[in-house]
C-alpha cells in the first residue's frame, strides 16, 4: 500500500469524524491504526471510550480538561502537545501502524503548542507504506502544499449559532 498524507480541515463539523470513519474503514479491512490525540486529555469524548474496543486499533490521548485559550498558551498544554507529537512520530517510524491519525495536529500547530516545522519534518520523513491523516482547522499552508489529499470542512449553518450547546453522544 502507497501511504498518502490527508487532511481535513476548516471551520466546518465533521473533521475528527471523518478520520475517525477511516479508522474504522482501515480497522475492518485488518490495517493497523493509532490515533494521537492533540489537546484531548481527559476531556469525556465519546469516541474515546470505544475506539480501543475495535480491532487493530490504539489510542493515546494528551491536553488538558479545560479548552486551550491561544491567546494564553500554558507551559504544560505545550509539554503535553510535544508529547502528543512523540508519540505520533513513534507510532509512525515503528513500523506497527498502517495508518496513523494525528487528531487536531493543525491547531495546536496555529496555536505554537509545537512548531509546524517539525510536522512537515514527520511528514516528509515518513515511511512510504504509513497513511497519515491530519484533523484540525488552521492547517498551515505548507502542510497543504504537501499533503495528498485536503478536505475543507465548511460551516454553511449550525445550531450553536442558534444558541444550541454541544450535545452528549452527538457531538463530543
Amino acid at each position: 500500500m502507497t501511504g498518502l498524507v490527508q487532511i481535513f480541515t476548516g471551520d466546518g463539523k465533521g473533521k475528527t469524524s471523518a478520520a475517525l470513519g477511516a479508522a474504522m474503514r482501515a480497522s475492518g479491512h485488518g490495517l493497523r491504526v493509532h490515533i494521537t490525540f492533540f489537546m484531548k486529555g481527559d476531556y469525556p469524548y465519546g469516541e474515546q471510550s470505544v475506539l480501543g474496543l475495535l480491532p487493530k486499533i490504539t489510542v493515546a490521548r494528551f491536553g488538558q480538561r479545560e479548552f486551550v485559550d491561544p491567546a494564553n498558551v500554558k507551559p504544560d498544554e505545550k509539554e503535553q502537545a510535544r508529547q502528543a507529537l512523540g508519540d505520533a512520530r513513534q507510532a509512525v517510524f515503528s513500523g506497527e501502524y498502517d495508518l496513523v491519525i494525528m487528531d487536531e495536529i493543525n491547531v495546536a500547530a496555529a496555536w505554537k503548542l509545537i512548531d509546524v516545522d517539525e510536522v512537515i519534518q514527520l511528514i516528509r520523513g515518513k515511511p512510504e507504506d504509513v497513511e497519515l491523516i491530519l484533523t484540525g482547522r488552521y492547517a498551515d499552508e505548507r502542510v497543504i502544499e504537501i499533503a495528498d489529499l485536503v478536505t475543507e470542512m465548511k460551516e454553511v449553518k449550525h445550531p450553536y449559532s442558534m444558541g444550541l450547546l454541544s450535545r452528549k453522544g452527538i457531538d463530543y
